[in-house]
């Protein structure tokens, strides 16, 4: 599969092996990462990736990518789906940063690209979530589009949702 590619970032579809090095902590010798990748969510990440390939198979195009600034090609983070559409079209996203790479807008630039990319893919409801206390991502998911749907104690739901007439809207406006 290829890299999905925005002005400032690529966003690399992890392979199994890539996925391997994100949770054993050892980087590729072709690949940089940036202090501080991977994180936490991004290893938690990769073993979810790693158990859906185990169990179901690889479930690409709704995997994990890393997110990599053009730039340099230094990893700075991920976002991906957590796991293929349902029967009725839906998916849900994450996604992350390392703390250095925060605020300068590639979390909204990934996740834009990720929903465009998701609803060319036949993709009618993406579905994503924020503890309360993380402003940030609240903030980005509303930026794409994402709307408030609910929350309980801990997280707040957000999701967009595209009818059959809205299959070509560019996300990236």
């Amino acid at each position: 599969m290829d890299d999905l590619v925005t002005a400032r970032l690529v966003l690399h579809p992890m392979t199994v092996s890539e996925a391997q090095r994100v949770v054993a902590g050892e980087m590729d010798s072709g690949v940089r990462w940036a202090p501080g990748y991977p994180t936490e969510g991004d290893v938690s990440a990769a073993r979810r990736f790693l158990g859906t390939c185990a169990s179901t198979g690889d479930p690409q195009p709704f995997g994990n990518y890393e997110i990599r600034r053009r730039e340099d090609g230094t990893a700075v983070g991920g976002v991906g789906f957590h796991g293929a559409a349902d029967v009725n079209g839906g998916v849900t996203i994450g996604y992350g940063l390392i703390p250095s790479a925060r605020g300068q807008g590639y979390a909204s630039e990934a996740l834009r690209e990720l929903l465009r990319f998701a609803r060319a893919h036949g993709v009618t409801r993406v579905k994503g979530d924020a503890d309360h206390d993380n402003i940030a991502s609240q903030h980005v998911m509303t930026a794409v589009g994402m709307r408030p749907t609910g929350q309980d104690e801990r997280v707040r739901y957000f999701e967009i949702v595209w009818a059959d007439e809205t299959a070509n809207t560019d996300l990236r406006s």
